[in-house]
């Protein structure tokens, strides 16, 4: 099992904190200002009075708000990447990448790094790639919108990805060539869905396909959140529920 500690992107906890002190109000207007798809879509519900439908179909936040620390590649480069149940795949920021902002992953400087090409099974798995070559040669790339306004170009590849004293070899990932708009989380994606190339399927066979996580308050300077990844002991008498699955996005 591995445990992760989980930051929201604000929080006193978190490395990418202003480093101002920063009063309530203006924080809350800070968190407003970049999630504006998240605010219009709770105005319309208060609008109009209508039942948000269980699956949209729609990118509803337009911010990753909740961080964990990884590693990936060999010897590992520290990445703090957002946390989306909504999709599968992760996303890096790679050097060259155009229009990325920070927390850069050097491929040149992994001893494990390597792209995946066309034919392989992942590339068909992967949402939004782009035509091969007849001969089916070349890297697998694939377009994705995120945030309902922003788009990545990325390049299917591989490494290694560290989580805790966790590894899991060959781990399939977006390397981001580049972005358009800002929704896309400089800090890279990390993708808990249903799918294929999201990290509950690729961890499967150390984790089981469980994990659970507690979120925190950004403004809680003493507590970060968890992400623990694999059974844990439950106690006899818990009762669940089973999640819904969307027609329309089956990674939810």
């Amino acid at each position: 099992m591995s445990d992760l500690s989980i930051f929201h992107i604000y929080g006193g906890c978190s490395p990418f904190k202003n480093q101002k002190p920063n009063l309530w109000p203006n924080t809350v207007l800070d968190m407003a200002a970049k999630d504006p798809k998240r605010v219009a879509f709770l105005d319309s519900l208060a609008a109009h009075k209508t039942s948000a439908p269980i699956a949209s179909g729609q990118q509803v936040l337009n911010i990753g708000n909740y961080l964990v620390r990884t590693k990936i590649g060999t010897p590992g480069q520290l990445m703090f990447m957002v946390l989306d149940t909504s999709l599968d795949a992760a996303w890096v920021p790679c050097s060259g990448c155009v229009g990325c902002s920070s927390n850069i992953f050097s491929p040149n400087s992994s001893s494990t790094f390597g792209s995946m090409g066309c034919a392989s099974a992942q590339c068909s798995q992967v949402r939004g790639p782009i035509s091969c070559p007849s001969a089916g040669s070349g890297a697998c790339q694939f377009n994705q919108s995120y945030g309902g306004d922003s788009s990545l170009l990325a390049t299917l590849s591989h490494d290694s990805l560290s989580l805790d004293k966790d590894v899991i070899p060959n781990y399939a990932f977006g390397c981001i060539n580049a972005i358009s708009r800002n929704s896309i989380p400089p800090q890279g994606l990390l993708g808990l869905g249903r799918g294929p190339l999201s990290l509950i399927s690729q961890s499967k066979s150390l984790y089981n396909g469980v994990f659970s996580y507690c979120l925190p308050s950004f403004k809680s300077y003493y507590f970060s959140g968890s992400l623990k990844l694999g059974p844990t002991s439950q106690p006899r008498s818990i009762k669940t529920t089973p999640l819904l699955q969307s027609p329309h996005r089956p990674s939810l």
